[in-house]
């Protein structure tokens, strides 16, 4: 006879209240774009479309789509009730996600190269195990590649930060 592994119970969120967080979430982006139309002017002028005549209707279009995926996910005969996501699955999410923001922000201070240069060499370090001495010369290279690909070659300079720490090369 043969043994079966024994899974462990996954806990956590149903797909089901994702789905209806998600469609509220929509509708209330379509909400958004119907009053930002409407005070655009949504109606038809003597000259044609105001300046929010279409985005009134997509506004509409998203509310209406909103509340469909809204009724299935609360109202289906069958709901779904399968874990949205695990707190292992979570936690590999997490890792991805949490230094992808803190990058976006620190773009803003340090420049798209030198927080891209930090970046690939935290993800090798951290997550892909490297050494750190590989993780930061090839960050480096990476990212002298695409300065003298940007910068020098095609003259269109990228976001250089707040502090712009590459300034002493002029650029």
């Amino acid at each position: 006879m043969e043994e079966q592994e024994i899974q462990p119970e996954r806990t956590g969120v149903a797909n089901y209240v994702v789905e209806a967080v998600v469609a509220t979430l929509i509708m209330l982006l379509g909400l958004l774009v119907l009053q930002g139309s409407w005070s655009l002017g949504s109606k038809w002028t003597s000259d044609g479309p105001g300046s929010g005549y279409f985005p009134f209707y997509i506004g509409l279009l998203m509310c209406i789509a909103g509340a469909g995926a809204l009724y299935q996910a609360l109202m289906a005969k069958e709901r779904d009730m399968e874990v949205f996501v695990d707190r292992a699955q979570l936690r590999r999410v997490l890792q991805v996600l949490i230094p992808a923001v803190i990058y976006v922000l620190a773009v803003q201070v340090i420049g798209l190269y030198v927080a891209s240069a930090i970046y690939i060499a935290g993800f090798m370090i951290v997550l892909g195990k490297y050494s750190p001495v590989k993780s930061v010369i090839t960050a480096v290279c990476i990212n002298v590649v695409f300065f003298l690909m940007f910068e020098v070659w095609f003259k269109v300079p990228l976001f250089k930060g707040m502090f712009d720490p590459l300034h002493f090369l002029g650029y």
